[in-house]
């Protein structure tokens, strides 16, 4: 099995249409050292995740400033809201350049931002120096989230 950048799932070669046995196996999707798995009570298999093994499409602001939340929905339908315990983070394409961001969704697994719901937090965003560099980012539940350096 294998699932693509898009989040779409793969079973011998062939994309898993239909939705409600993708969101089965997101169930049991695990991370350890570095690898994923699909792991139950009886049986456990290696899969392989060409990025991250959910993407975010959707996201909801609620409040202002500090106080403001940032809920995110996935492709399987999880919920998440960015906090201490499930970070936003960027990474940068190394051929591009361009920004790559992530949520953590829950034990290690990531869900990678896509560009319409990256451009809505762009939009929220505010500037704040941090280590010497300002930087563009955004607050949820209390947690400035950093997107990116603003360079002179």
């Amino acid at each position: 099995m294998r699932i693509a950048r898009d989040g779409t799932w793969f079973y011998r070669g062939s994309p898993i249409g239909r939705k409600p046995l993708v969101k089965l196996f997101s169930t049991v999707l695990r991370r350890e050292n570095g690898e994923f798995w699909l792991v139950t009570p009886v049986e456990r298999g290696r899969i392989l995740v060409d990025d991250a093994p959910f993407v975010a499409v959707e996201v909801d602001a609620s409040g202002e400033g500090p106080e403001r939340r940032l809920t995110f929905r996935t492709n399987v339908d999880d919920i998440v809201t960015a906090d201490e315990s499930h970070p936003i983070r960027v990474d940068h394409d190394p051929a591009s350049g361009g920004p790559r961001p992530y949520i953590t969704v829950r034990d290690g697994l990531e869900a990678r931002i896509l560009r319409p719901v990256y451009y809505h937090l762009v939009e929220w965003g505010e500037f704040r120096t941090s280590d010497g560099a300002e930087q563009l980012g955004v607050w949820s539940c209390g947690r400035f989230f950093p997107l990116g350096r603003i360079d002179a």
